[in-house]
């Protein structure tokens, strides 16, 4: 299984690596396609009537047909979309795309612009601006490039959207879904109600097989799991232009989830004879709710400064129970293990600033941004033993005494900063940044502890447009790392079934990098297509992985800590061609190639190797076919990794992961009602994912086997049906 999945993906890549250098020769024939829709060097336009020739519904149907936008919101960018790319604050910028309405962006976390684009309606969009310069007067920082989706002017209008789908997972079971949006204008005043249900199923099925140090069987184990989650959100976005010059908007979001995990198991222990059969089954309810609040104001002066005040409110119940039952020789199912974890997160940001001009083309913005985190986390485990009172607080087990179980970790973080923006020339733009981070983290409950953090975080973003088509990015920051405060405490291993817990870590502190990054992006004549390449680099400091925190050598026990510094570097290649060159200018065709690579010294076996979970690279083509004459489009998305480099190491054990190919299919018709009927097909060819594990008796630096795992699993092919209409 492994050597031909490894064989499968070998071909994938060799394939993706012939088509990008294709499409790539193909875009450079001159063809004459849509309209010019430069607007300055930095900035392109699309307005509204570019679109007509397709027939699109939303405003992100509209951005779906623009080159360089098919991949918007997925994987990618620097670091393939690893999560050490990234900074933290309102004001860090992604690095990649972000989205404003109206040249305003959405006050939240939760609930951001993205998902707008799918409720507000085509005839509402007077242009849609892709902006790659940077700007004083921009709502966002620190992004690659900005879409603002610019709204008509109406005294009064109002339109309501729909939609409902149908889906179909591998077994068979029928899940229903749906939404309803109203969105609309009264004078000054404008509104956006959404009410949506999404559940989601999925049915995994794995097989193991384990052989032992002496390549001795060991067992053989089938596992299916399934997860029938109900989503239910609410939210609403309201605007309002107090005058010209002043204007507030206001974002709330509620969302209620349960999700429960049912899973059986089968164990056939080869080891004996007769072979004996273990049966297992686990019932695992999860419950969780969340709530937000956001909103802003922005005040324009007279003499052209400008006033921001944005605060966001935000709170995430979970409630999680793992219970396992295994059947006896009464043919009853007895409970053995039972772990619950309930916790609550809180997060408030306050953040003001003041923007003004100090010569000509340059401005400042300076500001202080506040936040406050909290998580109140609390576990509870209950095992068979022979010793101890049972309770009904742990299912009728023996509780257990588990370190660092209940505890409450809160940060309080302070960012003043000074953001300096000058247009250099008509072709030239810079942006400075300068951030002061001071942060506050105590921990209390079975741990007390409190500890504070000073950095300063400089950024310099450099743009030049050697022609109106092709820009030359140069960025070079100091980036500190979002921490993830489930880390600070004891919390179920949901990858292990031989191991219940994974240790907190209450003297974890912020990853941080020097990240450095060149990009260079080409727009082709006659809007046929973009292509853009990226190399990137960073020093990592305080690295975060796995480190060992055993008492003793009897009880072997890992979390999440700081393991020194390290180094990650890539290469990110982008396309998206319209293929007029053939005769066929509604194909869009939209490759990505991206190779890494990072090095971290080991804390277990003292040797070089990559980040945990990062892969080596990842390939993408997503493809796009709008025939007009028959109000049809279709189109598919292949990703693929670069298999070869994604371990894992434990105190005890090695992981090493690989997969198949996914793809993904969509069919869309638009009646003459203006009803949407799309068809998705995901996961197509079905992929298979694999993960071998090996483990050792004692640390795995003392190398002495005990047995190596191999899992395979698959979640089928996923179908899904749905409607949409406006009225």
């Amino acid at each position: 299984m492994y050597y031909a999945t490894l064989t499968r993906n070998r071909l994938a890549q060799l394939t993706a690596k012939l088509s990008l250098a294709l499409i790539v020769a193909y875009a450079l024939v001159p063809v004459a396609t849509a309209q010019d829709t430069t607007g300055d060097d930095s900035t392109v336009i699309y307005p509204a009537s570019y679109f007509v020739q397709w027939g699109p519904r939303t405003a992100q149907d509209m951005l779906d047909r623009i080159p360089g936008q098919a991949n918007t919101g997925g994987p990618g960018g620097p670091g393939g979309g690893n999560p050490t790319a990234g900074g933290r604050g309102l004001g860090s910028g992604s690095g990649g795309t972000e989205i404003l309405i109206d040249g305003k962006r959405t006050a939240g976390k939760n609930n951001q612009a993205g998902g707008l684009l799918r409720r507000i309606a085509v005839d509402q969009v007077q242009e849609i601006q892709i902006i790659r310069g940077t700007s004083g007067e921009l709502d966002v920082r620190g992004s690659g490039q900005v879409i603002n989706v610019v709204l008509f002017e109406a005294l009064a209008s109002q339109s309501v959207s729909w939609d409902a789908s149908a889906g179909m997972a591998q077994d068979g079971e029928f899940i229903p879904s749906g939404s309803v949006a109203v969105n609309g204008q009264r004078g000054e005043f404008n509104y956006l109600f959404t009410l949506r249900s999404n559940p989601r199923y999925t049915h995994s099925v794995t097989h193991e097989r384990s052989i032992l140090a002496d390549f001795g069987r060991n067992d053989v184990i089938v596992e299916h799991r399934i997860n029938d989650s109900e989503n239910n959100e609410i939210s609403m976005n309201l605007g309002y232009n107090f005058s010209a010059n002043s204007s507030a908007r206001v974002n709330a979001l509620y969302a209620v989830q349960d999700s429960p995990t049912e899973v059986s198991r089968l164990t056939n222990n080869l080891r004996t004879t007769p072979n004996t059969l273990t049966t297992e089954k686990e019932d695992n309810p999860s419950d969780q709710d969340n709530w937000e609040v956001g909103g802003d104001y922005e005040l324009t002066l007279s003499s052209g400064s400008r006033l921001k005040l944005l605060g966001i409110a935000n709170q995430n119940n979970q409630n999680s129970t793992r219970e396992r039952f295994q059947l006896s020789d009464d043919d009853v199912f007895e409970n053995n293990l039972f772990l619950n974890n309930d916790r609550v997160i809180q997060e408030r940001i306050v953040r003001g600033s003041y923007t003004m001009d100090v010569f000509s083309e340059q401005s400042i913005e300076f500001g202080v941004e506040g936040a406050q985190t909290i998580l109140d986390s609390k576990l509870a485990l209950g095992l068979l033993s022979s010793t101890g009172t049972p309770s009904a607080t742990v299912g009728g087990l023996i509780p257990q005494n588990v370190s660092n179980a209940n505890s409450i970790v809160e940060e309080l973080r302070y960012e003043p900063f000074l953001i300096h923006n000058w247009t250099i020339s008509p072709k030239m733009s810079l942006e400075s940044t300068l951030v002061y981070e001071t942060s506050e983290i105590s921990q209390t409950g079975d741990i007390t502890r409190k500890r504070n953090f000073d950095f300063i975080k400089p950024k310099l973003d450099l743009r030049y447009d050697l022609t109106p088509m092709l820009q030359l990015r140069g960025t070079a920051e100091r980036l500190v790392n979002q921490l993830n405060f489930a880390d600070f405490v004891a919390a179920n291993d949901e990858q292990d079934n031989d191991r219940n817990l994974v240790a907190g870590n209450a003297g974890l502190r912020q990853q941080t990098q020097w990240r450095y990054s060149f990009k260079t992006e080409y727009r082709l004549p006659d809007d046929v297509g973009v292509m853009s390449a990226e190399l990137f680099y960073a020093d990592h400091q305080d690295v975060i992985d796995r480190i060992d925190v055993s008492t003793s050598d009897d009880n072997l026990a890992s979390a999440n800590g700081n393991i020194g510094d390290g180094t990650e570097y890539g290469l990110d290649l982008n396309a998206s061609i319209r293929m007029g060159m053939i005769g066929l200018p509604n194909l869009l065709v939209s490759p990505s190639f991206m190779l890494q690579d990072s090095q971290v010294t080991d804390p277990f076996t003292g040797v070089e190797r990559r980040f945990k979970s990062q892969f080596r690279g990842m390939w993408r083509l997503t493809m796009r076919h709008d025939i007009p004459e028959w109000r049809f489009n279709w189109g598919f998305q292949n990703f693929d990794r670069v298999d070869g480099g994604l371990f894992r190491y434990d105190v005890d054990d090695i992981e090493f992961e690989i997969g198949d190919p996914r793809y993904m299919l969509f069919a869309e018709y638009v009646d003459k009602r203006g009803l949407t009927h799309r068809l998705d097909i995901g996961n197509v060819s079905n992929n298979v994912r694999c993960r071998r594990r090996t483990r050792f008796v004692g640390r795995i630096s003392d190398n002495i086997l005990e047995e190596i795992e191999g899992q395979c699993t698959t979640t089928g092919v996923e179908l899904s049906f749905k409607v949409t209409g406006n009225f």
